[in-house]
């Protein structure tokens, strides 16, 4: 478990610093939306375990390579939920900031992201699901360590109640993020915001 957290934190780490600020750009920026959208969007749609053999001919059977398909995985939905976040807040936002003062990084950063931030928050949720199915994919293909290994020793061995039970680990992981990270956050931003339900 230790190792399959390790590589998934860095991953997912690397992932929302990247989706991030490129869904920002994309919503901001029509020539950057023209040219990238369209792929973007079209990559979007591919399985993570595509990028695999990939990711095994620029960096070898590595941890590298397992990082490349959690970073593709979970950045991609990141960046489209981040873009369409960011484009669907209402112009008045931006007419008033612009009007109080707010110019470049203040209008980025303290203005038009932190208004989309709960739009935000449920695509970091939504790339962590996708980079902990990249991370089972990465490690299911070679010997590495890590949950994905389990699964394929116990397939190896035919041995239900092992890949059963990685299953259940796999489960309780997820719902742990849920509560103990992402379901606090969104709790938090929602009352921030003004959108939680009474």
């Amino acid at each position: 478990m230790l190792v399959s957290a390790i590589r998934l934190v860095v991953g997912y780490a690397i992932a929302l610093a990247i989706g991030v600020p490129l869904g920002l750009v994309l919503a901001r920026v029509p020539s950057v939306k023209r040219a990238l959208g369209p792929l973007l969007l079209g990559l979007s749609s591919v399985p993570s375990i595509c990028w695999l053999p990939l990711a095994i001919v620029w960096f070898g059977l590595s941890e590298a390579a397992i990082q490349v398909v959690i970073v593709l995985g979970a950045a991609l939905p990141v960046t489209l939920a981040t873009e369409s976040a960011v484009r669907q807040l209402p112009p008045t936002i931006e007419r008033a900031a612009r009007t109080m003062g707010a110019t470049g990084p203040t209008l980025l950063f303290r203005v038009l992201l932190a208004a989309a931030l709960p739009g935000i928050v449920t695509g970091a949720k939504m790339g962590f699901t996708f980079a902990l199915r990249s991370l089972m994919a990465g490690e299911l293909l070679f010997v590495s360590g890590g949950l994905g290994q389990l699964l394929e020793t116990g397939r190896d061995l035919a041995d239900t109640a092992l890949v059963l039970g990685v299953v259940v680990v796999i489960v309780l992981l997820s719902r742990a993020s849920e509560r103990v990270l992402f379901g606090p956050v969104e709790r938090l931003v929602a009352r921030r915001w003004g959108t939680a339900v009474p």
